[in-house]
């Protein structure tokens, strides 16, 4: 069975090889159909690039073993790689903005027709990309590559865009030939509104925010089935790259011995880690049930 780690990185290549296939086939479709849209698209695309790029190196650098002086791990570089795709997608979106501004104020000749074919292609393909990628993200809690499917979702979304504005230039004629950079501008509010959606939650793991109740109640309901459990108390979780660090308080009979206390802690951290495997570590303080 693969790790969480591998499926991370298998989906990071995909989108690197995805991407810069797509950047090639926007950039010269948008030359050759005269079509600013597409171009900007495939600066998307390009910039998609290098911060899937940047998302692999923080994948493989945040699963890096603890030693010495990180000894809980390097999980933590993931949503400061997060932090710099943000910045790819804010580059990107202030790039865009700024040349269909300049474009908007000299005169423009109508996109090619068959660049709506090539458009429709985009933006499915991209669409696709984005639900494979968002799955993986699920499977594997990963913030850098939730932040690289939205990376996809904002592709589809400049292309559709691009489409439309493309469709508005070429059909409605003479006097619309701007309506496919009006479509780029308006494109590059929504790169904008993503890169918030993404910085968002990888901010929340920076600031160790709780996130994640049903986690919790999944880690209480296994832990009340493991013998010599009364109950749980305190259960704190904290997010390290792909991986979860857990401080639980746990509610024994207060008669039974430390070396007892100790075996029941030691199986339910047992049981913990086999039926959550994204759980890296448990620390579990004993406290003794107040009716014994």
């Amino acid at each position: 069975m693969k790790t969480n780690n591998q499926k991370a990185i298998n989906t990071i290549y995909m989108s690197i090889i995805g991407n810069a296939l797509l950047a090639i086939a926007k950039g010269i479709t948008g030359v050759f159909g005269n079509s600013y849209a597409l171009i900007a698209d495939a600066i998307e695309s390009t910039t998609d690039v290098f911060s899937s790029v940047l998302v692999l190196f923080g994948l493989k650098y945040a699963t890096k073993p603890a030693d010495k002086n990180h000894p809980y791990g390097h999980g933590r570089a993931e949503p400061l790689i997060t932090f710099a795709v943000v910045g790819f997608l804010v580059f990107s979106a202030t790039i865009i903005a700024y040349e269909s501004i300049k474009n908007l104020q000299t005169p423009q000749l109508a996109p090619k027709k068959f660049t709506l074919v090539v458009l429709a292609i985009i933006v499915i393909v991209k669409e696709l990309f984005y639900r494979v990628v968002s799955k993986k993200s699920n499977e594997t809690k990963s913030s850098s590559l939730k932040a690289d499917a939205w990376h996809h979702r904002s592709d589809a979304i400049t292309s559709l865009m691009a489409f439309i504005g493309i469709s508005i230039a070429i059909y409605m004629g003479e006097g619309y030939e701007k309506a496919d950079d009006w479509a780029a501008l308006f494109a590059s509010g929504f790169i904008i509104y993503n890169a918030y959606l993404i910085f968002r939650p990888a901010l929340g793991e920076i600031m160790d925010e709780h996130l994640y109740d049903d986690f919790v109640a999944e880690i209480r309901r296994i832990s009340n089935t493991v013998e010599g459990v009364i109950d749980t108390e305190k259960c704190l979780v904290r997010k390290t790259g792909l991986s979860f660090h857990v401080d639980l308080h746990l509610i024994v009979n207060g008669a039974i011995s430390v070396s007892e206390g100790h075996k029941i802690a030691h199986r339910l951290k047992d049981k913990l880690q086999n039926k959550l495997p994204e759980i890296s570590d448990v620390l579990i303080h004993i406290e003794p049930d107040k009716y014994h």
